[in-house]
């Protein structure tokens, strides 16, 4: 098994809304020697897989600036300070589909890239769905919900209806979640 490298130093180079970019050196410890690496440190995010009490995935469709194309996705966003993944969640189903849930559970959580990314994207199932209002999104965002029968995801996944690959993780978090019968004793 690889050695972890030791950090040298570390700089930021640039803050923004949503990252901090840093210059991270660091000492290889098979040869001694030092590299430059660029880090983007984030927040963790949360992923909610929202499932309808007649077997339907609540997902949401809005326009990605890294891609300049609208995806088809499921609820997500920052986790705040001070906020655990289940009550991001809950927040995030609200605002971004009108939707409660009587039920939050977590799933688990993957690295959101660990070659450049600091963060961890957790992920949710919401069960017990309701109606909860209106949409409340932030100025920045632009969303349309759609709702997916859960047998169509495996073709949706398998034909890149959904790109978004921390979404498709999230999916296949549930899935496994499922496939234990975990979902019978939540």
């Amino acid at each position: 098994m690889p050695d972890p490298w030791t950090t040298v130093s570390r700089r930021e180079i640039f803050h923004a809304r949503v990252f901090r970019l840093d210059e991270v050196r660091t000492r290889a410890p098979h040869t001694g020697d030092e590299h430059d690496f660029y880090v983007l440190d984030a927040a963790d995010w949360v992923n909610v897989v929202p499932v309808t009490d007649d077997g339907r995935l609540v997902c949401v469709r809005q326009f990605r600036h890294g891609t300049e194309r609208v995806t088809l996705e499921i609820p997500g966003g920052i986790i705040d300070a001070g906020e655990t993944p289940e009550a991001a969640a809950l927040r995030e189903l609200r605002e971004e589909t009108g939707y409660d849930a009587d039920r939050i559970i977590y799933l688990g959580a993957v690295d959101s890239n660990p070659a450049i990314l600091t963060n961890r994207t957790h992920t949710c199932v919401a069960l017990g769905l309701r109606s909860a209002g209106a949409l409340a999104l932030d100025a920045t965002e632009d969303i349309e919900v759609e709702l997916v029968p859960l047998g169509d995801l495996p073709g949706l996944v398998a034909s890149g209806a959904f790109t978004h690959s921390l979404a498709v993780a999230a999916l296949y978090l549930y899935d496994a979640w499922v496939r234990r019968g975990e979902e019978d004793v939540a």
